[in-house]
């Protein structure tokens, strides 16, 4: 099954605010409604507002925290709306949710890509690294992307995070090793993206759910730490 998205991805919102209302109770449904009204106010603004907005919201309104205390597990997947609902989360989740934010304002999903990373810890001169994970916005196809980090406040071009090393990167639609895409389905090969894509449909983003698959999963590459 294929999973390219189209432009935009319709959102069932009122589903959404039924789920987060009994799950979370009212503080998750002010923040889910919080989202809602800022999808709405920068859906016509130019696309460099509409990053800065979504980077803005997530960095803001959800704190840092690793699986492990929030989901009791060593590396788990938050979708958007457990995401808002805790109010925290680590790198994957940021990105994750920016990059379903981004798309449902008609962002073309070849412009975005979740990018696993190495990043440096403690300066320049630092030789400790640990894996993260940022959303690259590519304006073209050969652009410099642009990264979207819970680390960082602002919105860099790659070439000015000489603190982050490219290890692959994936969406919807492919992955890619360095800047060569490859043939891998990324659904079939990412078991927990796999995962998540199936919980985010239940949840109220319209996408299709993935096809069971039996090819090599490459999740021991696990962006933890940041």
């Amino acid at each position: 099954m294929s999973l390219a998205l189209a432009a935009s991805i319709p959102l069932d919102m009122h589903r959404m605010q039924v789920q987060m209302q009994a799950r979370y109770g009212e503080d998750g449904l002010a923040l889910l409604k919080a989202w809602q009204r800022q999808l709405d106010e920068v859906r016509q603004l130019p696309i460099e507002q509409q990053l800065t907005a979504i980077n803005q919201f997530f960095n803001r309104h959800i704190r840092y925290s690793d699986d492990m205390p929030l989901w009791k597990t060593s590396d788990y997947w938050a979708t958007p709306l457990e995401l808002m609902g805790v109010r925290a989360g680590d790198c994957e989740d940021y990105t994750i949710a920016k990059y379903l934010s981004l798309l449902s304002l008609g962002v073309p999903v070849e412009q975005l890509r979740l990018i696993y990373v190495k990043a440096q810890v403690g300066g320049s001169h630092s030789r400790l690294f640990q894996a993260h994970m940022v959303l690259g916005y590519y304006p073209s196809a050969d652009a410099t992307p642009l990264i979207l980090d819970n680390l960082l406040a602002t919105i860099e071009p790659a070439n000015r995070r000489p603190d982050l090393q490219p290890v692959f990167s994936f969406n919807s639609q492919g992955l890619w090793v360095g800047n060569r895409q490859t043939q891998t389905d990324p659904t079939a090969r990412l078991s927990r993206w796999r995962d998540l894509l199936t919980r985010i449909q239940a949840e109220g983003f319209n996408l299709p759910s993935p096809a069971p698959s039996s090819a090599p999963d490459i999740n021991q590459i696990s962006a933890k730490g940041d």
